[in-house]
């Protein structure tokens, strides 16, 4: 069964996902909003991409490969932009947590 194969990188995918919403809501409560614009959309786009990857590989998708990719190349997008911010801890901690992701996503062991 695909879920049970992909469990770790299903864990890479959420985890990812919450990392990223929480540095968007974060970032909502800091003063200089303006200069976190993007950084908060990368962390929406981020969030939901990883979510929608991980529901392909948990049912098995024969589409999972394509968004793999796709997932990878999001995250290290998000992840460049938190590293701009890494005075933030919620942003240094969403970078590297994207980046795992993206590594997770480039290396599946099962797909």
């Amino acid at each position: 069964m695909p879920h049970e194969k992909n469990h770790s990188l299903l864990e890479i995918l959420h985890g990812c996902a919450d990392e990223c919403y929480h540095c968007a809501s974060a970032c909502l409560e800091e003063h200089d909003l303006h200069m976190l614009v993007r950084c908060i959309k990368l962390d929406t786009d981020c969030a939901e991409f990883c979510r929608i990857t991980a529901s392909f590989i948990a049912r098995g998708s024969e589409h999972a490969n394509r968004l793999l990719a796709e997932c990878a190349d999001i995250c290290n997008a998000c992840a460049d932009e938190c590293e701009k911010h890494s005075h933030m801890e919620h942003c240094r901690q969403c970078a590297a947590t994207c980046r795992n992701c993206a590594e997770a996503c480039l290396h599946p062991v099962e797909v």
